[in-house]
Parts: structure tokens; C-alpha cells; sequence
């Protein structure tokens, strides 16, 4: 049984909060109609970026992601959440998180516990990195605050890590509040490891 969570999303071409619904965790049935819904509005996005001659190194670099895939991954395994949330009767927002075997690297909270966010995206349709007029905002903060919830719940703190697309640094690192801790030799892709501390979750839930 999954939990539904009333939340509120921005609209953004009339400017209202819209009713929308947090949903932990989703379903497959959920992960593939989303996937389809989302891989047909990617598609249509890139033919149209590719058409206007946007340079490659422009194009979402999320554009290859398969949620239905993600999901598949680790169905099953009670360690992983895949939540979503849904208005309008589509999915706005997609977030897998895993609760184990992650662990803080910054001095002020070395070796305890975290969640570790291993995907994060808003819907095509929403992203101004894919769209030039988003339909919805807030989607991002949301999912990042059900994570740091989660982690509180988990009685980690709030303490939340990420590795980042280079696209997405400056959100996570100024609207999250997130210490970058730059690219992670770790990582395949080098890409940039991000935590958040108890005291960071607690200002951005504010």
C-alpha cells in the first residue's frame, strides 16, 4: 500500500498552487505509464532542440534516463524507495532514494548514516533545461524534502547525499543548500558528490 501525501505545486502559466499528491512508494504500473509519458514528451523536446541547432553540449543531459529500467532494478529490494507525485493524473516528478550502505564524507557528521538520492527529475514538461515554458514548479524542492523526511524518519538527521549532472549543480548547491564536495574520483562519470548536513535539512525544510 502506498502513502498519498497532499502537496501543493506551482502552475506556473496562471501563477496558482495546485492540489497534487506525494505518492510512496509507486507502482510498476505507475513507473511505466510515467515512463512512457515522459520518454514520448523527451523525444518530441530533443527533436525540437536539435531542429533549433541547440549545441550538443546543451541538450538535457537526463534525456536517456528510463524510469520503468530504474524501477525494475530494484524491485523488491527494501532498502530502495521510488516515490513520485502525481497532479493532473500524470506523474510531475520521479525520486529513487536508497536507505543503506551510504554514509557521510563531510567533517561534520564523517561515517553516520544517509540517504544517498540515486535519481531525481521533474517531468520534460516541467524542466526549463527541456521546455521554455515549465508547466509546473516546486517539483524539485518537494521530492528533495521528502528525501531529507525520510532520512529524518530513518533517524539520520535530515543527512541527504547525491552525485549530481553538471546541468544540475547550481540548483542543488543554491536552492538546496547543498556543500558540493566536487567531482568524485569514484565516480565513473566524475561527476560532482553533494551532501547535505542535519543543520542544512532543517534550514531548507524551514
Amino acid at each position: 500500500m502506498s502513502d498519498r501525501t497532499p502537496v501543493l505545486l506551482k502552475h506556473r502559466p496562471s501563477g496558482q498552487m495546485i492540489p497534487a499528491e506525494l505518492i510512496d512508494p509507486i507502482s510498476r504500473e505507475q513507473a511505466e505509464t510515467a515512463n512512457v509519458n515522459w520518454r514520448t514528451a523527451m523525444d518530441e523536446a530533443v527533436r525540437i532542440l536539435k531542429a533549433r541547432h541547440v549545441p550538443s553540449g546543451q541538450m538535457p543531459q537526463h534525456a536517456h534516463w528510463d524510469w520503468l529500467k530504474k524501477f525494475d532494478a530494484v524491485q523488491g529490494l527494501v532498502s530502495y524507495h521510488m516515490l513520485g507525485i502525481e497532479a493532473k493524473m500524470a506523474m510531475q516528478g520521479m525520486l529513487l532514494l536508497c536507505l543503506d550502505g551510504h554514509f557521510g564524507r563531510l567533517e561534520a557528521h564523517r561515517g553516520k548514516p544517509l540517504v544517498y538520492v540515486h535519481f531525481l527529475s521533474t517531468a520534460p514538461w516541467n524542466s526549463p533545461l527541456v521546455v521554455a515554458e515549465p508547466e509546473f514548479g516546486l517539483v524539485g524542492r518537494i521530492l528533495v524534502a521528502a528525501a531529507i523526511q525520510i532520512s529524518q524518519a530513518e533517524e539520520f538527521a535530515g543527512r541527504v547525499a547525491l552525485h549530481a549532472l553538471p546541468q544540475s549543480e547550481s540548483w542543488y548547491r543554491h536552492n538546496c543548500g547543498m556543500t558540493d564536495l566536487g567531482p568524485d574520483p569514484a565516480d565513473r562519470n566524475s561527476l560532482h558528490y553533494f551532501e547535505m548536513t542535519a543543520q542544512q535539512a532543517a534550514a531548507f525544510l524551514e
